[in-house]
């Protein structure tokens, strides 16, 4: 191994070359998401950007971080960013020690199933935390149906092809690298994230309706519960959002958060109802 090689970040298998570091400052403005993420919070961004503005100074915590619309929306200096999808982290992890694409990637259902079989070989050998896993998840995830992260009960990837005309592939994603230097990402339940008390958490679950498998292990009402047990239990700052179905408000209200209703993007169904869906933000100590 050459002198300039370097160890990556815990849970990796491989080495980054040094021409390859990660940058030493954070990038100046907003950043569009890297991946397709189902239940995104971009839109979000605006009103958000709002209540952080007071309190910018402070690291920024996402424990659901997703796919990262609001962190890279506020550009936080410092940031702890923790899901539940390890394959997801791992992904993230490696653009923060300059991922490079070695990977061919063309919009072609052949070339998908056979990385979508190579992503599933790399699960079952434990090899899942290496630069090709990471690379395939890219791939998987700009070109499968709907940016959907969908895994069956053997924790194997299932998301068909997505038949899209046109996919643009991020080339370089040096500018996510430099973002990234001051984060920190982890893998865990949004329970086991270490707060610091003066910690801006924003979190954003799974909405309480009925939905597609994420991870391995679903997130039930009692996780809803567990969760907004968890965050009023922190003294700093928080930022709470969700569908606004009746029993999450009553959940809400019940812990003493202060709710704000937003119109969502998005309408309730595709059955010819076209009133816009409701979201809760609850708010604590902002």
């Amino acid at each position: 191994m050459n002198a300039d090689a370097r160890q990556v970040p815990p849970l990796f298998s491989e080495t980054i070359r040094g021409d390859d570091a990660p940058g030493t400052g954070a990038a100046t403005g907003p950043l569009k998401p890297i991946l397709k993420w189902a239940g995104g919070k971009r839109w979000l961004v605006p009103e958000l950007s709002r209540i952080w503005k007071e309190h910018a100074h402070r690291r920024l915590v996402e424990p659901m971080c997703g796919g990262l619309a609001v962190t890279l929306g506020l550009m936080p200096q410092r940031a702890l960013l923790n899901d539940v999808n390890s394959h997801l982290v791992n992904f993230y992890r490696w653009v923060k020690a300059g991922l490079r694409f070695g990977l061919p990637m063309r919009n072609e259902s052949t070339m998908y199933y056979e990385h979508r079989r190579r992503f599933n070989e790399l699960i079952r050998q434990g090899k899942a935390d290496t630069s090709e896993a990471a690379q395939l998840f890219y791939y998987l995830n700009r070109t499968g149906y709907n940016g959907l992260c969908r895994f069956n009960r053997r924790g194997e990837f299932n998301v068909p092809f997505g038949r899209y005309k046109r996919i643009n592939y991020e080339p370089d994603l040096a500018p996510y690298q430099q973002a990234f230097a001051n984060w920190e990402f982890r893998v865990g339940d949004f329970a086991s994230v270490p707060l610091e008390p003066g910690d801006f958490v924003y979190a954003d679950p799974p909405y309480d309706v009925e939905f597609t498998q994420y991870a391995k292990d679903g997130f039930s009402w009692d996780d809803q519960v567990r969760l907004v047990e968890w965050l009023a239990a922190h003294r700093g700052p928080v930022v709470l959002s969700n569908q606004a179905t009746s029993r999450i408000v009553s959940l809400y209200e019940r812990f003493g958060f202060q709710l704000r209703f937003l119109e969502a993007p998005r309408m309730i169904s595709c059955n010819g109802d076209r009133t816009r869906a409701l979201e809760v933000l609850a708010l604590k100590g902002v």
